[in-house]
């Protein structure tokens, strides 16, 4: 896609600026929203497709921002860095929304930024999905979900039927009650197969015990080169300003050469870059670098909103830049009952809860959400994965405690986000404060 069309794209798609999108893609020889529309429908079909995964993107992406905006400015995080999929976790919520009812699934709509047309929803999702998992020679993109569900509690139809007719979430029947450790490890396996192993127990020992009914999970994987390369005899160990008087020493690759050439902008006090990976038949992803140019991050952040993001993007232009950027991999767990409660949806997470589309009651409710993040920057491209768990139980169980969530530092502080630029869909969104660990 050309540039004027990528533009194009983010302006139309991130108004409000869009989002992480879920799902898989429907097995073969279903019909999907993705799908080729019959003869005669064509053109409405595809419009139709258009504007759901439009609104989906620009709700989901906002949704990306709202929860790094939570995130950066709790106190708990302060000075450490953040990484993770807003992608992997809206498309986990995605599918829980669809047995929520009542309040319960306002509060999800809400902070999500979901569609008010439930079918907008569904065909958004799913076509997005079908982009995502588009085959490409270059690169490897794809996302899965799955329902896990306790083999002797009866789950309605239709909750299960749209799961895996829109989000490509299929059921495997496990024995919650007689086997919840072996049921875990089942699990934990699923994800380490979809994220080649960069995401390891998921769900931690404990988290499914024989009160668990149902977990739903979403993995994502992503492993790509630079369309320009850093060459590895090139990159030098420099210092890294952590705070005014601090400094670490940091590997810190570098293009300086004619060849690099990327996407550039700047303001009075930021400076954007756009590296894009190289693809070939599939959708277009590159990394959107927000560097302030002080050492506080402050600029960075409060670029994060739909407009302002917008208005970078278009501003880009192609120019030789002299490039130097830190090689580094990050890995990040959160427990997110708390976070997203505080962001307006705290009924799912009580027993005022009303999941009754999952099963025709209202006796369940979300006991946790996990997620874990990978990232690993280097010369020759970025492998970055996600994964996130939803787990639902009844009502008589006590809400699983909150995981401990590690610290991992890194280079220069700035703010990046990984996009699939055909549909504007964020995939992954961080920050880099400091980097002590490679």
């Amino acid at each position: 896609m050309s540039r004027d069309g990528i533009n194009a794209a983010i302006l139309a798609l991130i108004v409000a600026l869009g989002g992480i999108v879920a799902g898989c893609t429907d097995t073969p020889g279903t019909t999907s929203a993705g799908s080729a529309p019959p003869t005669g429908e064509e053109t409405p079909r595809l419009q139709q497709t258009a504007e759901s995964a439009g609104n989906v993107t620009a709700g989901s992406n906002q949704f990306a921002f709202d929860l790094y905006s939570r995130l950066a400015n709790d106190p708990a995080y302060a000075g450490r860095n953040l990484f993770f999929s807003p992608y992997s976790i809206s498309s986990a919520l995605a599918i829980t929304y669809e047995g929520a009812h009542g309040t319960t699934a306002d509060e999800i709509r809400s902070v999500l930024h979901l569609p008010e047309n439930d079918t907008l929803q569904r065909e958004g999702f799913s076509a997005i999905d079908a982009g995502l998992n588009r085959a490409d020679a270059n690169y490897i993109l794809r996302t899965a979900n799955a329902l896990w569900a306790e083999e002797t509690y009866s789950f309605l139809p239709e909750y299960t039927t749209a799961a895996a007719r829109w989000y490509g979430a299929n059921v495997t029947n496990l024995d919650f009650k007689g086997s919840p450790e072996a049921s875990r490890e089942t699990i934990n396996r699923w994800v380490e197969e979809q994220t080649e192993d960069k995401i390891r127990d998921l769900l931690p020992a404990g988290s499914i015990d024989t009160m668990t009914r149902l977990v739903i999970t979403n993995a994502i994987y992503f492993k790509g080169t630079w369309v320009k390369q850093f060459d590895a005899n090139e990159t030098e160990e420099e210092d890294f300003r952590i705070a005014p008087n601090e400094t670490v020493r940091v590997p810190m690759m570098q293009r300086t050469d004619r060849g690099a050439v990327y996407g550039y902008t700047e303001t009075d006090t930021l400076q954007v870059l756009e590296m894009p990976y190289a693809r070939g038949n599939g959708s277009e992803v590159s990394m959107l670098v927000l560097l302030p140019k002080e050492d506080s991050l402050t600029a960075a952040e409060e670029s994060l909103d739909a407009e302002t993001v917008a208005g970078l993007h278009q501003s880009l232009t192609s120019r030789r830049v002299d490039v130097f950027f830190p090689k580094f991999r990050l890995e990040t767990d959160y427990s997110l009952p708390g976070v997203l409660a505080a962001m307006g949806m705290p009924t799912v997470f009580t027993d005022s809860a009303d999941l009754s589309g999952m099963d025709g009651m209202k006796k369940l409710f979300v006991s946790d959400i996990v997620h874990k993040a990978f990232v690993d920057v280097n010369e020759e491209g970025t492998e970055a994965a996600a994964a996130t768990g939803v787990i639902v139980a009844p009502l008589a169980a006590p809400p699983g405690s909150e995981m401990p969530i590690p610290v991992f530092r890194a280079d220069h502080p700035f703010v990046f986000l990984i996009v699939e630029e055909d549909s504007g869909t964020v995939l992954f969104i961080g920050r880099v404060v400091n980097q002590e660990r490679l």
